[in-house]
Order: structure tokens, then sequence, then C-alpha cells
């Protein structure tokens, strides 16, 4: 009960966890359903207080969950805890320092919504009006335009330093936003071996990486 969640709604995930155990309950282990029902019960009001406690679930993993049910009550008082009394939590609860930190942290916070309401005041800024995006930061959006128009023109120069046939055939294999033309079906329409559109592809392919290193 010292979650905030509805009385009813933890016992009817109590209800959730007795019906499992109840299901799954061996008779001929010569253990009493009690026994075993109390684990399952136990299971079920445990996730969905994880669950249903932030709208953001605050515990995923085994540590954090049991540093979620035990970090509170391993509290003093309200403080922020100490070094020594960080590895102390640590060692009892068998986690590591960071993660006691870490779930002390989250515990002391609170959800915040990312935009703004329409009923909050309009002075107010919800964290969308000042949380960066890098990626859209101008002089990087700049920068990747430049760059692509850069490597686009450095391909064409690249191209057009090639003969007629060995742009034809680059093209073809490597450029074509259909099927790649095979080194046979290029072979059978300029009527040489495959082994010879290789060569030739692996010669313009070669000019064209030297022609891209100067360009860049």
């Amino acid at each position: 009960l010292g979650y905030g969640l509805p009385h009813a709604d933890l016992i009817q995930e109590g209800n959730v966890g007795l019906m499992k155990a109840v299901k799954r309950f061996d008779p001929t282990r010569g253990v009493r359903l009690v026994s075993f029902a109390i684990h399952w019960i136990k299971a079920e009001i445990h996730e969905y207080i994880v669950r249903n406690w932030r709208l953001v679930k605050i515990a995923t993993t085994k540590a954090q969950r049991k540093l979620f049910f035990n970090l509170r009550g391993m509290k003093h008082d309200s403080a922020t805890l100490q070094g020594d009394e960080v590895l102390a939590v640590a060692k009892q609860l068998g986690v590591k320092p960071e993660e006691v930190r870490e779930m002390e942290t989250r515990l002391s916070g609170h959800d915040v919504a990312l935009d703004a309401g329409p009923d909050d005041d309009e002075e107010r800024f919800a964290p969308i009006a000042y949380l960066a995006d890098p990626h859209a930061e101008p002089s990087e959006v700049l920068a990747e335009q430049q760059l692509a128009r850069l490597q686009d023109r450095g391909l064409h120069d690249a191209l057009a330093s090639l003969d007629e046939r060995s742009r034809a055939i680059v093209s073809r294999r490597w450029l074509s936003e259909g099927d790649a033309a095979t080194l046979h079906e290029l072979a059978a329409e300029y009527g040489v071996s495959a082994e010879r559109i290789r060569q030739i592809e692996a010669k313009a392919m070669q000019k064209m990486r030297t022609q891209l290193a100067a360009f860049a």
C-alpha cells in the first residue's frame, strides 16, 4: 500500500497470481498449495506495482527490481545515500554500487510531460522547448548537405573520367536501380568473356577510387 496504488487493484492482481498458482500446482510434489501460491501472488502484485508506479517503467532487470522493493526501506531517512551507505546497500543486496545510485535517482524523480498540456501556462517551458537534438543543429545540417553534394559531384566526375564501355559496365553493375547486371549478361552483350568484363570493371573501379581520393 505504500506505493500509492489502489488497494482493490492490488487484491485483484493477487487473485490473478492465485489462479496461476492453482493452474500450475502439482500436489504430487509434497508442497502445500499455500506455500506454492505465495510466490505467484507476490510476483503478480510486484509486477503490477513496477508496471504502474510510474508512467515509465522504473525497474526492468532483476537487480533493479530488488533495489526498487528494498531501497526505500533500507534508507534511514530521506537524505541521499553517502559513499559508505551505498557500498553497504550494494553488498547486502548483491548488486553494484552504481546500480544503487541509479535506482536512488529514479526513485527521487518523477514523471515529466515532454510537451506542455493545453491547460498549461503559456509562459511555462516544457522539456521539448529546451531538449536539443544534435542532428538538427543548423551547422550540422548544412555540413551534411554539403557533404552529400560533394559526394554526388565527385561520383559524377569519377564516372565521367571512364570510357563509354567502362562507364556502362560500372553503372549497370553497381548503380542500377533495378537488378544489377551479371558478368555473364554483360559478356554476352559485348561479345567478350566474363573474365574480361571483370577485368574492365576492376580497372574502372580502381580509376574511380583514385579520382574520388583526389576530389576529396
